[in-house]
C-alpha cells in the first residue's frame, strides 16, 4: 500500500515534466491510443512495451474522467491484471482487463480512462549521491465500453454529427449535436466554402446525445460553407469526412 501511494504521489511531477519539451518521454508505451471493451467480451488485453535503458516500475488503473483522482479512492467496475509490474529494457507486458460485472449505463457508450505511471529505478552507486530530478510519466488513453444494445456502428457515428451555427457572447460558435449512442472524438474542424477556411480551435469529444461548441478563429467563410472534419476511429487513426450545416 505504502508503494502505491507512493506511486500516486509522484503523479504531481507531471506537470513539471511538461516544462521539459520533446525531450522528456515516457519509455513504457502502450500499443494504441484507445481501448474498447465490448460488453460480450471476457477481457480486454492491452501491450506494455519499455522502450527505453533502464527498467522502469509502472502502476496501471482506470478513472471515471477525474485526471487529479488518487487511484486508491476510484471504484470502476473492471479489475487490471497485474495492476503493478516492472518492464525490464526491450520487454513487454499484456494487461488483462476484466469486467466485474457491476453494472454501466446499457443505453449509451460508457467512456473511462487508462493510466499508465511510469516511475524510474532509484539511482544507486555515485549516482545516489548525485543531485538528480527523477521524473514520472503517466500516460492516460480513453476506454470506452459498449453495452451490447447499441444500434449501429460507432464507425458511422462522425456521419450522424448535427453541425449548427450559433452567436453567443460575441463570439461565433460551430455547435455539434451527437444523436448517437455513441462518443465522437475530433481531432480537427473546419468550415470552408473553398475560397476560405475557418479553423476552430482545437478537437474535442462529444458524447451520446450531447452538444458541444467549437469556438471559430477569424471571420466566418461565405454562406453555403461546409464543416470539414477529422474524427478519430477506435485503432486511433483519421477519419474524415463533410457535412452541411443544419438550418
Amino acid at each position: 500500500m505504502k508503494l502505491f501511494s507512493r506511486l500516486a504521489s509522484v503523479a504531481v511531477l507531471l506537470a513539471v515534466i511538461q516544462g521539459f519539451g520533446p525531450q522528456a518521454r515516457a519509455s513504457v508505451v502502450i500499443a494504441g491510443t484507445r481501448v474498447v471493451y465490448n460488453q460480450s467480451d471476457s477481457e480486454v488485453t492491452v501491450k506494455l512495451t519499455n522502450n527505453g535503458k533502464l527498467p522502469g516500475l509502472t502502476k496501471v488503473w482506470i478513472d471515471k474522467g477525474d485526471a487529479d483522482a488518487k487511484p486508491d479512492t476510484i471504484d470502476v467496475p473492471f479489475t487490471i491484471n497485474p495492476p503493478m509490474m516492472r518492464i525490464d529494457p526491450g520487454k513487454s507486458q499484456t494487461l488483462r482487463i476484466m469486467s466485474t460485472g457491476e453494472p454501466l449505463p446499457g443505453d449509451a457508450e460508457s467512456v473511462l480512462y487508462l493510466n499508465v505511471l511510469e516511475v524510474p529505478p532509484k539511482p544507486t552507486g555515485d549516482e545516489a549521491s548525485a543531485n538528480q530530478l527523477q521524473l514520472a510519466f503517466r500516460t492516460r488513453i480513453k476506454f470506452f465500453y459498449r453495452p451490447t444494445s447499441l444500434k449501429g456502428q460507432a464507425s458511422d457515428a462522425p456521419e450522424a454529427i448535427v453541425w449548427h451555427l450559433k452567436r453567443e457572447g460575441g463570439k461565433n460558435l460551430l455547435v455539434a449535436d451527437n444523436p448517437t449512442q455513441y462518443h465522437v472524438s475530433f481531432d480537427r474542424v473546419q468550415l470552408t466554402d473553398g475560397a476560405h477556411t475557418a479553423q476552430f480551435t482545437d478537437g474535442g469529444m462529444v458524447g451520446p446525445g450531447e452538444s458541444k461548441a467549437f469556438p471559430l478563429k477569424g471571420e466566418l467563410p461565405a454562406a453555403g460553407a461546409k464543416v470539414r472534419y477529422t474524427a478519430i476511429n477506435d485503432y486511433g487513426g483519421p477519419q474524415t469526412g463533410d457535412a452541411t450545416l443544419a438550418p
